[in-house]
């Protein structure tokens, strides 16, 4: 099942938070990765790559296979002594149309990765070198913050995190997105009119039940 532009950019404004509570609370990565510019979107099919800690040679390999408009999501063991993505590998990566990286590890070059342009989540980052020695995979499921990420699911990140929505879901958690979007509107609505969360919420029999009322 193909996932259209349309939908990508949808799923890239409707925002990480819409998303994971719209599909059921679920797909959010560990927030431990966060954006190194954080005025930065992405969304786009995953193309995983498994590494070893330490060393990129599966990154450079997986480069070879990326097409346009692919994210790049890197499971990098979370070691985060080493940054084995850099500025080169960035604009490699732009060349190729691939449009944002998700590392469970480190990156280095920031500063020039900012001015690139270029969407990227870490767990850290590290001045440290890399080898090009270790065997690794590509396009296979991979473990990302405590998600498991398969080729092709849809990656969404922004200042509040990440989640992956599951290729064939797409379409319902679109759905389900604007639903919710369309009852906090509603909840802005009744704040704006003077009624309180309790109310607009309907919490006042739970907090009966509790006593704390």
């Amino acid at each position: 099942m193909s996932v259209s532009k349309e939908q990508i950019e949808t799923l890239k404004q409707l925002g990480t938070a819409t998303i994971h509570e719209a599909q059921g609370q679920k797909g959010a990565i560990d927030g431990a990765l966060r954006p190194i510019d954080p005025s930065l979107r992405l969304a786009g099919p995953a193309l995983t790559v498994d590494c070893r800690p330490s060393d990129n040679l599966a990154i450079h390999y997986a480069l070879t296979k990326a097409k346009p408009g692919d994210v790049l999501v890197v499971d990098a063991k979370a070691f985060i002594e080493a940054g084995p993505w850099g500025d080169l590998l960035t604009l490699a990566a732009q060349k190729l149309g691939i449009v944002g990286l998700v590392i469970d590890g480190s990156v280095r070059d920031a500063n020039a990765i900012i001015e690139l342009g270029f969407p990227t989540f870490s767990r850290g980052l590290s001045i440290k070198g890399t080898n090009k020695n270790q065997p690794g995979k590509v396009n296979v499921p991979v473990s990302i913050g405590g998600v498991i990420v398969n080729p092709g699911d849809i990656v969404v990140g922004d200042r509040d995190g990440l989640v992956v929505v599951e290729q064939s879901a797409v379409e319902g958690v679109i759905r389900m997105s604007r639903t919710r979007e369309d009852k906090e509107n509603g909840i802005r609505a009744g704040v704006e009119a003077g009624k309180s969360t309790v109310e607009l919420l309907g919490l006042a029999d739970t907090l009966k039940k509790l006593g704390m009322v």
